[in-house]
């Protein structure tokens, strides 16, 4: 449940990997009103490459303070790329702030696992912040967007992705979905249309419903998602890859191989539109035929 609405508000904003709070303190004041006290964290674009608990520490201290401070004012939260990932592992830290979040907005941020860090780290040994990007947050997104109105800021770039994340990266079950078009990666700390994006968030909550997404599309894109090693790919080599199986409902399970090994696995519906997106490194390519074996028995008949 979101807070109670109030005249004054406590806004905060993140940036995200390799990036200071410039550009995002700007975005903060053109979406800030009068009565809104806007907080954008520094975080050093030295400390982002290196590992993210750090740097939830750092937001956690502030949020802490700021929550003294002004125990009854209501809380905007907006963090970019790697910006919403910090808050995402703060929410789920602190159950008791739940009740003042009034909003969330997570602008292109690779809730899902970014694929460039599973490419620099594909056997998570910890290689600099690429592990910790490359960590899929979807089970804790969708828990806290039961518990209060979250946004999901996309933009396709080039055909499936910011130029750095994959549009299905960002997306889970649960949140408002907005997509825009045409902007790249780092602009989308401080585009305009993102802004009116989240001001348009702003005016229509409560009243924000949620598409309810096909069950059994549903359900095998969640059973993809467990794959262990499973990462959101690009939409696209979808042309390249060739029918695996047939299930139910005209839904078909398509297949690529890289040229350098990497397995890609893709969902289409009746209409062969892609409905999901992925790919395994060498180390799980046994497991992700393990798991479309286990599929394609489950869902054909």
């Amino acid at each position: 449940m979101s807070a109670s609405k109030s005249s004054s508000h406590i806004l905060f904003v993140q940036h995200g990997w390799h990036d200071t709070n410039r550009r995002v303190r700007r975005l903060g004041r053109s979406l800030a009103d009068e009565q809104t006290e806007v907080i954008a964290p520094n975080l050093g674009l030295v400390k982002t490459w290196w590992r993210i608990e750090p740097l939830i520490e750092r937001v956690e201290q502030i949020a802490i303070a700021t929550y003294q401070r002004h125990p009854d004012h209501p809380w905007r939260i907006v963090g970019h790329s790697m910006g919403g990932l910090i808050w995402l592992e703060l929410l789920q830290r602190h159950p008791e702030w739940w009740s003042r979040i009034d909003s969330v907005s997570l602008v292109s941020s690779p809730v899902g696992g970014a694929d460039l860090g599973r490419i620099f780290d594909p056997f998570q040994w910890g290689i600099g912040i690429a592990r910790d990007l490359g960590t899929d947050r979807r089970q804790i997104a969708e828990h806290l967007a039961c518990h209060m109105p979250i946004q999901i800021i996309v933009s396709d770039y080039d055909g499936g992705s910011d130029g750095t994340v994959p549009i299905q990266c960002s997306q889970f079950r649960h949140a408002h979905y907005t997509q825009l078009t045409g902007i790249r990666h780092d602009n989308t700390k401080d585009h305009p249309e993102v802004i009116a994006a989240i001001q348009q968030f702003w005016t229509t909550l409560p009243a924000i419903s949620i598409p309810t997404p096909d069950p059994l599309e549903d359900s095998i894109i969640a059973q993809l998602q467990s794959i262990p090693g499973m990462t959101d790919a690009h939409l696209r080599d979808f042309q390249r890859a060739k029918i695996w199986a047939h299930l139910n409902n005209g839904l078909t399970l398509r297949i690529w191989r890289h040229p350098l090994g990497i397995h890609h696995i893709f969902l289409a519906d009746a209409q062969e539109r892609c409905q999901f997106a992925g790919f395994v490194g060498w180390p799980d390519t046994k497991a992700l035929y393990d798991g479309l074996t286990a599929i394609k028995q489950q869902h054909c008949r």
